[in-house]
């Protein structure tokens, strides 16, 4: 099930640029994100009400709470700096660039979290980074 959820957010991740890059034309991206983030802040906490999730939040431990700040922290900047880039430059440019975090993905997964590093692996990030190389000159 993991890969048609995987395949369902690339599909929303691609439309995200479209519609971030047509959403932008004339505004600040920081008041793009804003709103964006409101949208998403507003989904999010419909869905743990909706799906009767709200009471797990009392079970998160510090640990998960610290973490979670900090990737809320990066999800933030990097939207941020996402819109930024989508305000001045072109989308089909912008999106293979952002997508190098698969890449920073795979690295840092086996720095920090011992994920196994294969020659599968090692080919796919190359043939990614290469691929945003060669769409970006």
């Amino acid at each position: 099930m993991w890969k048609l959820y995987a395949l369902l957010s690339a599909v929303f991740a691609a439309l995200t640029a479209i519609l971030a890059k047509v959403g932008v034309k004339g505004i600040n991206g920081n008041v793009a994100t804003a709103i964006r983030t409101a949208i998403v802040l507003i989904m999010a906490w419909g869905i743990v009400l909706l799906s009767g999730q709200l009471k797990e939040t009392k079970e998160i431990s510090k640990s998960n709470l610290l973490f979670l700040i900090f990737s809320g922290i990066a999800t933030g900047l990097s939207w941020i700096f996402y819109f930024k880039a989508l305000e001045t430059g072109d989308v089909s440019k912008v999106a293979p660039i952002d997508k190098l975090s698969v890449v920073l993905v795979l690295i840092f997964s086996f720095l920090f979290l011992n994920e196994p590093m294969d020659l599968k692996t090692i080919i796919g990030g190359v043939l990614i980074a290469a691929g945003a190389v060669v769409l970006v000159l």
